[in-house]
């Protein structure tokens, strides 16, 4: 009945009566753990980053502002209180950070060194492992120095407490652990009141923000069933509880999927992506969704289990409005399926933000175009943040299909859809901007597709109002 994790080594079993609605954030520094800070409550900022440490030695940074303390049962979790050996010398990413002068006013210091800590680990782009973390002071710079001079690490890896308890918390407000699609099912039958969890990197805001402490949670993370990618030649299947950031993996090298795969890159930051699922996006169906504009472009579909078997339901129609989809009573989603792209077909997954990265969509736009030749004959064209939901664009879908696709076809196709969206005025840009965008991202779809080569010529040009960041 206690939630039980592994902190820095060290087993901890926590007393039944903790709420497991409670943040991992919150739980840390009430512990006299304050080297985690809440910068945003909202995973935006990155000061809260910690590190699950798996059992095969990779290493995962999430955002503990938004984790539930139910999700860190049975994990073993590092915060940066336990980076330092047992004499106290610095871990070489700190010593790092030191030899750089990489910190001044030090708030953000030790997410950005949770995250390197991470990166360290994992390896690959720095700029993608520093994405989550905001800095006010230093401009980056001499943490990107403190990242080139970062050794490999191999610190041992904490065992993580082994148990079969998935009912946890207080009888008045439980968290229940499902291993099994059976068990997850009946647990929605038995309280179908109860929130459905898969990441909660965005049902997590109700944690932080609200503090949210329903009576019952079923949090999904460890359903076989749900979890797992497999990929065949003409499709490619997910779990809907499987992270983000295995499916960038899964999708990494795959020319079929390199849109997508793009896009991911830029949904969230690691720490968001280590715990969000394309089934959490589906479930709470919000119009800015950034993984759903390329499921309907794609055609993909969902599989629902529930009391009666399964169904399998399109995307577009899984879609219903605003935050609301077609699950019915005890239905759970578990498996989203995508087509592949078919041979010499056009496949594109855009968005623009007020910042490159970490940040909410002011506009999604992806777009399938088959072809024959010159002709396109399927296109289909799906738009995020432009309306109440997530949707399609048959207006100009419509001016594409049967015609070649010329700059003319674009733009009269951009003009379309420009007319077929109801966006609205809010912080992230106005409608009239949206409108505009949407056609102008259509316009440059056909222009990367015409000239593949012009992309290397425009990343050349000088930005003087927006100087790139050069990795070391």
């Amino acid at each position: 009945m206690s939630i039980t994790f592994t902190l820095n080594g060290a087993v901890r079993k926590l007393p039944a009566e903790t709420p497991p609605a409670m943040t991992l954030l919150d739980w840390l520094r009430a512990a006299g753990l304050t080297g985690t800070k809440e910068g945003c409550a909202e995973g935006d900022c990155g000061a809260c980053t910690v590190v699950i440490e798996a059992p095969d030695g990779a290493r995962a940074p999430v955002n503990a502002c938004l984790m539930a303390l139910g999700q860190a049962h049975g994990l073993a979790l590092r915060s940066v209180e336990g980076l330092a050996a047992p004499d106290g010398a610095p871990h070489p990413v700190q010593a790092a950070m030191l030899a750089a002068e990489a910190t001044q006013c030090g708030f953000c210091t030790p997410g950005i060194v949770m995250s390197l800590y991470a990166h360290a680990r994992m390896g690959g782009d720095a700029h993608e492992a520093l994405a989550g973390n905001l800095c006010r002071c230093t401009g980056y710079r001499p943490i990107l120095d403190a990242v080139a001079a970062l050794p490999v690490t191999e610190d041992a890896t904490p065992s993580s407490p082994t148990t079969d308890v998935t009912a946890l918390g207080p009888p008045e407000h439980r968290f229940f652990l499902p291993r099994n699609l059976n068990d997850a099912l009946a647990l929605r039958r038995q309280h179908p009141e109860a929130w459905l969890l898969a990441g909660g990197t965005d049902l997590g805001l109700r944690f932080s923000e609200h503090r949210d402490n329903p009576a019952a949670i079923i949090c999904l993370r460890d359903v076989a069933e749900l979890r797992g990618i497999s990929a065949g030649p003409t499709w490619l299947s997910v779990g809907a509880a499987e992270p983000y950031a295995a499916l960038l993996d899964q999708i990494a090298d795959d020319a079929d999927f390199a849109g997508f795969a793009g896009l991911l890159r830029r949904l969230g930051s690691r720490q968001i992506r280590a715990l969000g699922t394309l089934g959490g996006n589906l479930g709470t169906a919000s119009p800015i969704g950034d993984g759903l504009p390329p499921l309907l472009a794609l055609g993909a579909r969902v599989t629902l289990a529930g009391p009666n078997g399964t169904r399998d339901v399109a995307v577009e129609d899984f879609l219903l409005g605003y935050r609301r989809n077609a699950l019915a009573a005890g239905e759970i989603i578990a498996r989203v399926f995508m087509p592949r792209p078919k041979p010499g077909a056009i496949f594109a997954a855009e968005k623009l933000s007020r910042r490159h990265d970490q940040d909410i969509s002011a506009i999604g736009l992806s777009v399938l175009l088959e072809r024959d030749g010159e002709v396109i004959t399927r296109a289909r064209i799906a738009h995020g943040g432009c309306g109440p939901m997530a949707a399609r664009a048959p207006e100009a879908e419509a001016v594409l299909e049967g015609a070649a696709f010329t700059e003319a076809q674009a733009r009269t196709a951009g003009d379309a859809l420009a007319r077929a969206i109801t966006p609205m005025d809010d912080l992230r840009g106005t409608a009239d901007y949206r409108r505009v965008a949407a056609r102008n991202l259509l316009l440059r779809l056909f222009w990367r597709a015409a000239r593949p080569d012009a992309a290397a010529e425009i990343m050349a040009l000088p930005t003087p109002h927006a100087p790139r960041f050069i990795a070391p």
